[in-house]
């Protein structure tokens, strides 16, 4: 199977499925080249006020131009809020298209990754059929938008961008139109951080220590986020540093919980609610050690960095904060030396006779520490660590649908990196 037909397929399952549309990595870019030549444009919405959440609705005209001497296919695309920080839902966002010069129109909502969708089909046909745009012509259509009464309050606009799901726009044929939002009634939410050093895991006052314990305070202040907070761990070593083998765990139902690393060499950390209810403390109590492959011979100062998201797959954090501390290798168990010899006092014995008395040095004493107690217990709940990645169940859907006999093309571009291409 090429990697074109297996994209297609994949996108067709999840159309089947009802809950997502396709992956936004797979964005498909205006064509170049000699490729089809549409061009999208919209209108100036009406009215031309802010959108309140919960409130009324705006409409403007999509129209999409053919100026090719061919009939040319449209599956026409519209994204929400792309390459945004900000999650939204399918119910985030009202969506509707009325055909004006088309034929009969039906719509839909979909999500993935945290990203809104809106795609526009045959009435009466599959969600993947497309229209077909005349020679020389055009078609057109109005699509009204809203905000949902729960549309994040830390956005005050929804940006959509037309585009469609093939390669069949011109290079300079997306069109976009942003939408202003009026303000949440209530304070935005804000979000501060800051770590607390409590010294060595064993509880030693040591300042150079193999492992080292800290807390992870956060401060949230106005209304609910618009998702749970993700908190990504990254600890950095000098430069000469090849293998550090950092180990990181956190408490988790009063319980210390190993993080593994994403492929990143980051730590996830357990999510936090997005409005820190059902939560005893707004903190989690970490530990940051070397591992038993570390390659580090001498303290090394350490820089261990939080930074908190609202999506786990988008890198834009909404707060940071970092700390420096030092890292040593374990210190070797030393012996303590021999005991001077006592004095023996000798029994009495017969003239001519002698005693040998023999001495007993004192064993090699290796300190033994015990775990620390006391230790607050960070609120939240394990959820998982590294990334979430849907590839091996689209892959497993995508042969069901190629067993059946494939399925009608809906995706032809991946982009990568947030680099598009044709």
């Amino acid at each position: 199977m090429s990697a074109r037909t297996a994209i297609t397929a994949t996108a067709v399952v999840a159309a089947v499925a009802g809950t997502v549309l396709m992956p936004l990595s797979a964005y498909a870019a205006p064509a170049t080249g000699g490729a089809p030549a549409l061009r999208i444009e919209l209108g100036a919405p009406v009215p031309s006020g802010p959108l309140t959440r919960g409130g009324a609705t705006e409409s403007f005209d999509l129209t999409v131009t053919n100026p090719g001497d061919k009939a040319a296919p449209f599956h026409p695309w519209l994204l929400g809020n792309l390459g945004s920080p900000i999650a939204l839902k399918k119910t985030d966002v009202v969506f509707k298209v009325d055909e004006i010069n088309a034929p009969d129109t039906a719509s839909y909502i979909g999500q993935q990754d945290h990203g809104w969708q809106g795609v526009f089909y045959p009435a009466g046909k599959n969600l993947s059929a497309g229209f077909e745009v005349p020679a020389g012509g055009k078609l057109k259509w109005k699509v009204t938008v809203g905000l949902g009464k729960d549309y994040p309050v830390n956005s005050n606009a929804f940006e959509l961008r037309a585009s469609t799901t093939s390669h069949e726009l011109a290079p300079d044929g997306q069109a976009s139109l942003t939408l202003k939002a009026a303000p949440a009634t209530g304070p935005a939410a804000k979000l501060s951080t800051h770590f607390e050093n409590n010294g060595s895991c064993d509880g030693a006052n040591d300042d150079e220590t193999r492992c080292k314990q800290l807390m992870l305070w956060y401060r949230h202040e106005g209304v609910a986020f618009s998702s749970d907070l993700v908190t990504r761990l990254t600890v950095k070593f000098p430069g000469d540093v090849k293998n550090p083998d950092t180990q990181v765990r956190v408490m988790v139902d009063g319980k210390w919980t190993d993080v593994h690393p994403d492929r990143n060499g980051d730590f996830m950390l357990p999510k936090m609610p997005k409005d820190f209810a059902g939560v005893s403390a707004d903190t989690f109590a970490l530990q940051v050690k070397l591992g038993p492959k570390t390659q580090i011979t001498r303290p090394t100062l350490v820089t261990l960095q939080a930074g908190v998201a609202l999506d786990e797959k988008k890198v834009e954090y909404i707060s940071t904060t970092a700390t420096d501390f030092k890292l040593a290798p374990a210190k070797q168990a030393g012996t303590k030396p021999d005991q001077p010899k006592a004095e023996q006092s000798k029994p009495a014995k017969p003239a001519g006779s002698t005693t040998q008395v023999s001495q007993t040095s004192s064993s090699a004493v290796t300190p033994v520490t015990a775990p620390a107690g006391g230790t607050p217990q960070a609120s939240g709940s394990l959820a998982h660590t590294g990334s979430d990645s849907d590839t091996g169940l689209y892959a497993g859907l995508a042969a069901v649908l190629v067993a059946l006999g494939g399925a009608a093309a809906w995706l032809g571009a991946r982009r990568r990196g947030g680099a598009t291409r044709a």
